[in-house]
């Protein structure tokens, strides 16, 4: 006999149990349904799990490595801590998007880079131009709006952008760096350079219809290019959970018949573990790749984000597990550095982010003769 609509409501209404799978196990390669941690309980048992896990990583890799991985994380946090400050104060205006509990996901990926590779981004691009080598300095003065700016002053937060170190952006518009990453990994293989493009974007740059066509042609033409999206679970104010009726990003890569892997973004060596297996596919196969790397932003979407469609509970429960927290417990416990290493790195983050500050203040504004200069109609 048919259900009444009584019945159909009911049935509808009813949440589905949450499915529990191997995907938050890093490193397995595997695109299976993510899970969330569901209190600060379980949180501190994943940060303990992370911590074994990232010990046995951390005894492979040179103590020096070890050192400017955890100082760019440092630099990035105290750097982007510092921007939020000044515009506070009015000294950074217009829109500002913060990376706070990002940062393992740019040291992750792009300090595997050769000098023949391309990194594209989004609008929260600070870090990711710090870590591929454009000077704090110069990334606060374009924050400024100053001539001595990545690019003149002209860009802003959004836009920073560096030829000599093969930064292209600093993209405004969610998931217009998506087919501009597709035709740069296009070249490389043109050319046969060896180079490959990581393409960093957000998790609602998904939903656009270029992050699909982009799969499909970067499969079809064999392209080296690695597609990252940085899943920080929220597009703007709104959850993943409201906005795709899937939750595993990674599973898309299957409907183009592309590697999709599902990755920890808290957890900076499984981060790096990952994008070598995919650089490693993009430069010797020509292949590309698609990397979920879920993490978790402290800040608002911007600076102008109150926030309020997220309760104070929920980031106390993933500062639970800080990746700059972790990795730092994590090499204390594989006995590479003490408290004093890391007293040293922070205070070296805060000096070369104070020098930054003191070239931003001191640099002048563009000149009006600029006004016209790079603008094509």
């Amino acid at each position: 006999m048919a259900k009444t609509t009584t019945d159909k409501k009911k049935t509808t209404a009813k949440k589905p149990a949450i499915k529990k799978t191997n995907a938050s196990k890093n490193g397995s390669g595997k695109a299976d349904e993510v899970t969330e941690i569901v209190d600060v309980k379980e949180a501190k048992a994943e940060y303990q799990k992370r911590r074994k896990s990232q010990i046995a990583a951390i005894k492979k890799l040179d103590k020096e490595l070890l050192r400017k991985m955890l100082y760019q994380m440092v630099l990035g946090r105290v750097f982007e801590q510092k921007c939020a400050e000044m515009y506070r104060i009015g000294k950074i205006g217009g829109f500002c998007h913060l990376y706070i509990g990002q940062e393992a996901i740019a040291v992750g990926t792009q300090m595997l880079l050769e000098d023949r590779d391309y990194v594209i981004t989004s609008y929260r691009d600070h870090v990711q131009a710090i870590v591929q080598g454009i000077e704090p300095e110069a990334v606060l003065a374009e924050l400024y709006g100053k001539s001595g700016g990545n690019v003149g002053g002209k860009g802003g937060s959004m836009h920073m952008f560096s030829k000599e170190k093969n930064f292209f952006g600093g993209h405004g518009i969610v998931g217009g760096q998506i087919g501009v990453g597709t035709g740069m990994a296009f070249v490389q293989k043109y050319k046969e350079t060896g180079g490959v493009t990581l393409c960093f974007f957000g998790k609602s740059a998904v939903n656009q219809g270029i992050f699909h066509e982009s799969l499909n042609m970067a499969e079809l033409w064999n392209l080296p290019i690695i597609f990252i999206c940085e899943n920080n679970r929220y597009g703007m104010g709104t959850s993943q959970e409201r906005a795709m009726s899937i939750s595993s990003i990674a599973k898309k890569a299957e409907g183009y018949a592309m590697e999709g892997e599902f990755v920890d973004g808290m957890d900076v060596m499984a981060v790096r573990d990952a994008a070598e297996r995919a650089i490693k596919r993009a430069r010797e196969e020509s292949k590309p790749t698609l990397l979920e790397i879920r993490a978790y932003r402290f800040m608002g979407h911007s600076m102008s984000d109150p926030g309020k469609y997220r309760t104070t509970d929920e980031v106390k429960k993933y500062q639970e597990r800080d990746p700059i927290e972790l990795f730092k417990d994590s090499l204390k416990d594989a006995k590479v550095f003490t408290d004093k290493d890391f007293e040293e790195i922070y205070e070296q983050a805060k000096v070369k982010t104070q020098e930054a500050v003191d070239f931003a203040e001191e640099s002048p504004l563009p000149d009006e003769s600029e006004l016209f200069t790079d603008v094509f109609a």
